[in-house]
């Protein structure tokens, strides 16, 4: 009974956290105009530098934690609000501390954690691949694509015979891949479509 409780729970959260990353996008489109302007994140922090980045740094901590909310977005506002040297930072450190903390939480509380977030038909999907013997691989690939299901992948990972090492050195050498190519992709790619507009 509180298991389903707690499912129902995850389940709102992730349609709330969804309606505010639209919201917050819509404000940052109409109201900072910020294809136009990109450094108008970088200006409204200006003076909370250390709170923002504190504040950021575990948003983005919880966001792969509790894989509900859309972690592509926090990724590319660090960027934009922080610049390109102190928002990668930000964002690695965040996410990779995020994603040990999801590990260990799946290997401690198994299979019922992580149908806390994906569904029965996702999960054996993906804990299928565990079979293969080049899952390692297919891990690590899929740590350095920018549009892979990485919060998924790294719970799944939890329920392997891989070693925390192991994990963390894939986790330490993939993700900054991923993090670049994904906030330059939509940064670069949104002023390229803008100059079509």
């Amino acid at each position: 009974m509180m298991y389903d409780t707690l499912k129902k729970l995850v389940k709102f959260l992730g349609i709330f956290s969804i309606a505010l990353t639209v919201l917050f996008l819509v404000y940052l489109f109409k109201n900072m105009d910020i294809l136009n302007d990109p450094d108008a994140l970088t200006r409204a922090l200006k003076g909370h530098l250390i709170i923002g980045s504190i504040g950021f740094l575990l948003l983005q901590i919880i966001q792969v934690v509790i894989p509900i909310i859309p972690g592509g977005v926090t990724t590319v506002v660090g960027f934009m609000a922080f610049g390109p040297i102190l928002g990668f930072i930000l964002n690695y450190v965040g996410i990779v501390i995020g994603s040990i903390i999801l590990f260990l939480l799946t290997r401690r509380y198994g299979k019922p954690f992580i149908l806390l977030f994906v569904d029965e038909k996702s999960f054996q999907h993906y804990e299928q691949k565990l079979a293969s013997s080049t899952y390692e691989t297919v891990f690590a690939l899929n740590m350095a694509s920018p549009i892979s299901p990485a919060d998924i992948l790294v719970m799944v990972t939890g329920l392997s015979r891989m070693s925390f090492k192991r994990f963390l050195y894939i986790i330490l050498i993939c993700k900054p891949i991923s993090i670049v190519a994904f906030s330059y992709f939509w940064i670069y790619g949104g002023r390229f479509i803008k100059s079509f507009l």
